[in-house]
């Protein structure tokens, strides 16, 4: 009986001393705070962009975090909640005391609630009535892409004194047209992209004709430079190696702007063309003379299918760009695509591109839709750029200076000398610091007809967004006019990953489909010629409505073919299906019973 009471107290003793050795430990361990992203992409860990920006504070910035931590939260939103306050415990720790983080619990009639209120953080219900809040007072937290990128940029828009002063350079009617008798031309609202700079930046309209860019412009917005003069190209290459930023919209076959057809003796019309040849030449690229085809991203269905009208989903689009990201989809009418490599001392990023089963087509059959469009179809197998950004140090476009003007002074006689300004600028040859340059091969996509929908409820004008035309241009101004530590801000990591491989094994499916389709019409064809030659070699025949034997034969021997075709195409369809059958159902073994027993064992 003793022994057991001594046992007793041995082993509670041991207990306790485990216990206060845990906790000694434990207390000890959290006195060295050291950290280690383990995650792939780094998605807990801060751009170097984001801590200079946070280094250059100087007075401390305050951020609210509003967030119900009641069991009325749906369970992927308190998934999301911890990393928001994992990612902002790293901006409080980068800030060196400039970041303070509140966080408010939001409950009904609470003074949380009111708070969130005032920092428009509204709540949102859940099915069972409840309401629940999730946001931050400098931005609401609905990418997770850009959670990074949207805090900073709130933080950088605080800091700034004043908007930074965006010029616009535009054949097109952007920002509207007022009524000029002398031209008969009618006056025209302003395009809503036009409309929405306005509201974010101090945009001034730069003529197409300029000879100089104002220095205290911060970005230059170029969209459809028709007939550009060389004057004008030189202003645009000096800006740039001043350390301006340049965005220019570029098309082959701007659809919207309609140019009277001097080669059509009747008055017709024509899509314009934009000019901006020397500077794209300098970095070593030109614009594409005829309008891409992709029927990966095409557009419509049947006898409504338009390839050269592109709906591009994420998978066009560079989701490591932080602009990209956010965009989601873009409607792209009648593009071009860039052709060639950056010139020495630059590096080219793709922002948009076209799938592998594309190819140019001529301007005269762009529009055409249906059955018509995809006669003689040949993919390249190439993705070519339809959007880019250049970067590295650019050099002059014009290495022996300005270029001669076209229209000499009116106020100089043929034999005078030109006269001297002693107030000249002197020519720049190479940009003393790196820079970008974003270059788009469409116009089309920012004008209102692809951009938005135009609705009248009780009178008033509503427009509603049509993919992310408008969040592509804006962000693209937005990031060149902000802090420059913002252009190198990456795109985090994203926490849900699409299935590639799924997709992969579709664009092969079709790739198989259209070539099976090809067949099938080579097919057509080639019976069609036979029985013509069979009429031809008969005299009599061509006329008769009876058939030969040798004609009945190759009839015969088309509907086999066309069976046996029709045949493989379900094949494809089904090996599709059961492929992506099969692969979703080891996805699932792997993810619920594979992993966790992994976990266990561990």
């Amino acid at each position: 009986m003793k022994r057991s009471k001594e046992t007793l107290w041995y082993s509670a003793g041991g207990i306790i001393a485990l216990a206060v050795i845990l906790i000694a430990a434990n207390f000890l361990v959290s006195a060295f705070n050291a950290r280690v992203d383990l995650t792939e992409g780094n998605v807990y860990t801060l751009s170097p962009g984001t801590k200079a920006i946070l280094s250059k504070l100087e007075a401390p910035v305050r951020i609210r975090f509003y967030y119900s931590q009641g069991g009325n939260v749906p369970v992927g939103l308190k998934t999301f909640a911890q990393r928001v306050e994992d990612l902002i415990a790293e901006y409080r720790a980068a800030g060196k005391g400039k970041v303070i983080i509140e966080r408010f619990n939001p409950e009904p009639d609470s003074d949380a609630e009111d708070s969130a209120a005032l920092d428009n953080v509204e709540g949102q219900m859940t099915n069972t009535g409840e309401k629940f809040y999730l946001g931050l007072s400098i931005s609401f937290l609905d990418r997770e892409r850009l959670l990074e990128y949207d805090i900073t940029r709130a933080i950088a828009q605080v800091a700034a004194t004043k908007k930074p002063v965006v010029g616009l350079m535009s054949a097109l009617p952007v920002l509207g047209r007022s009524l000029n008798p002398m031209s008969k031309q009618q006056p025209t609202e302003p395009w809503v992209i036009g409309s929405e700079l306005k509201r974010l930046f101090d945009v001034r309209k730069v003529d197409v004709d300029a000879k100089k860019i104002d220095d205290d412009i911060k970005v230059l917005l170029i969209i459809h430079p028709r007939n550009i003069m060389e004057e004008t190209e030189y202003a645009i290459d000096q800006f740039v190696l001043r350390g301006g930023k340049l965005i220019a919209f570029v098309d082959p076959f701007a659809y919207f702007d309609q140019q009277p057809d001097l080669q059509n003796p009747f008055g017709g019309s024509q899509a314009g063309q934009s000019t901006l040849h020397t500077l794209l030449k300098s970095w070593g690229f030109e614009l594409s003379h005829q309008v891409i085809a992709d029927l990966t991203y095409a557009s419509g269905a049947g006898p409504r299918l338009l390839p050269t009208l592109l709906s591009l989903n994420q998978n066009a689009l560079n989701q490591d760009d932080v602009v990209m990201s956010q965009v989601g989809t873009l409607l792209v009418p009648f593009s071009g695509v860039f052709k060639g490599k950056p010139a020495e001392g630059l590096t080219q990023t793709v922002l948009a591109r076209t799938s592998k089963n594309s190819m140019l087509v001529d301007l005269i059959i762009a529009t055409l839709s249906g059955e018509p469009s995809t006669r003689g179809f040949q993919p390249s197998g190439e993705e070519q750029p339809l959007a880019m950004k250049l970067t590295g140090k650019f050099k002059s476009a014009f290495p022996n200076g300005p270029p001669a003007p076209m229209f000499a002074p009116r106020d100089e006689k043929k034999g005078d000398e030109p006269k001297k300004d002693d107030k000249a600028v002197p020519h720049l040859r190479e940009a003393a610091a790196e820079n970008q340059v974003v270059l788009v091969a469409d116009v089309d996509l920012l004008s209102d007809g692809a951009a938005v929908e135009v609705q009248e409820i009780f009178g008033q004008r509503l427009v509603v967004p049509r993919g992310g035309n408008l969040s592509f241009a804006q962000g693209l101004v937005e990031q060149s006019a902000g802090d420059h530590n913002l252009m190198g801000l990456r795109s985090r990591a994203s926490f849900t990953r699409p299935l590639l491989v799924v997709r992969e094994m579709e664009a092969r499916a079709q790739q198989q489909y259209l070539g099976k389709i090809k067949e099938l019409e080579d097919s057509v064809n080639e019976t069609q010629e036979k029985l013509q030659a069979l009429q031809k070699g008969k005299p009599g025949l061509a006329t008769s409505t009876i058939l030969t034997a040798e004609q009945q034969v190759e009839i015969d021997n088309f509907r086999k073919k066309a069976a046996e075709s029709r045949t493989e195409l379900k094949q494809v369809r089904k090996n599709l299906r059961v492929e992506t059958d099969r692969l979703e159902f080891l996805t699932k073994v792997v993810n619920i019973g594979l992993v966790p027993l992994l976990v266990a064992l561990t």
